[in-house]
């Protein structure tokens, strides 16, 4: 592309247009592009930097946009130590990030560990956490004959087990300044040792 043509190829898009005007608000050139096709052929969606343009005259013409670019903040929130368990850390991790001015965004959360893992469940009762807790204890044993890691003591092999069932990372959406999440959804630290210490999580906040 040339000039002010900066970008690269989105979509085809078919529309009719009329006028000469530019529409330069990105949340009117968003709802441009979804309004769909009206029976026209196809044409060429590009980026540029000035606005979503309209041919002069009635006719099918190629959509122009400026869409600005999405804002990915990372950061690092460490969680407090706590024992081995399922814990409810929603208001700690909201607590650190700066969710008020997000109207709509993705929160990508990563734990920094293999035996510790994050969820999404229950926020209400903590005998769910505790039968959790249980459930796991059960189904992953420890001092089982078959584990061959075992220099680190014998909660480590289990832990790395239930770390990688449970998964490192979570996606949650942001609406108005806070996560949406259902009413009774909390988020889980999944701590599988006894005495793992604090953890580390890297949040990617994509707005």
């Amino acid at each position: 592309m040339s000039g002010d043509q900066r970008g690269y190829l989105v979509a085809p898009v078919a529309r009719r247009y009329s006028g000469s005007d530019t529409l330069s608000d990105p949340a009117e050139a968003s709802q441009a592009l979804m309004e769909g096709p009206e029976g026209a052929p196809v044409s060429v969606l590009r980026l540029l930097v000035g606005g979503v343009r309209r041919p002069a005259r009635r006719t099918v013409g190629a959509l122009y946009a400026t869409i600005p670019p999405p804002v990915i903040e990372p950061r690092d929130i460490e969680l407090q130590a706590r024992p081995r368990g399922f814990h409810l850390v929603t208001d700690e991790v909201v607590a650190a990030l700066p969710l008020a001015d997000v109207q709509a965004g993705l929160l990508h959360l990563l734990i920094q560990h293999t035996s510790a893992s994050l969820a999404l469940s229950e926020n209400a009762s903590p005998d769910v956490r505790r039968d959790f807790e249980s459930w796991f204890s059960q189904a992953v044993p420890e001092r089982a004959g078959y584990w061959t890691h075992t220099l680190e003591g014998p909660d480590d092999m289990p832990a790395h087990i239930k770390a990688a069932l449970l998964g490192p990372s979570l996606t949650l959406p942001v609406r108005g300044g806070r996560l949406a999440l259902g009413t009774w959804q909390g988020i889980y630290l999944c701590e599988h040792r006894d005495n793992g210490g604090p953890r580390r999580l890297v949040a990617t906040l994509l707005t």
